[in-house]
């Protein structure tokens, strides 16, 4: 029992330096505080005439958006979430 707890806290403090090291994983998976509302990132492809949006994700600091054409065909675009600036992939 004396040898089990020591490994215990050992493993935990171990963990707890992990998580640390790694807590900006995600980082380049949130927009930046300046970032434009994704309504109106939504808003100005609508504009555009792009109607069926099938998948939204950010992802290395843009946002990615898959739309369906109305002839089946799938287009995507990268737009930077401060901007607003449209490439289409």
């Amino acid at each position: 029992m004396r040898f089990v707890r020591p490994v215990i806290i050992a493993a935990v403090a171990l963990s707890l330096s992990t998580f640390g090291a790694h807590a900006d994983w995600f980082k380049d998976e949130t927009p930046p505080a300046n970032a434009k509302p994704l309504s109106v990132i939504i808003k100005a492809l609508e504009d555009q005439g792009y109607k069926t949006i099938t998948e939204v994700s950010f992802d290395d600091g843009k946002w990615e958006v898959e739309i369906q054409q109305a002839n089946g065909k799938e287009i995507e675009f990268a737009i930077d979430p401060v901007t607003g600036k449209m490439t289409r992939e």
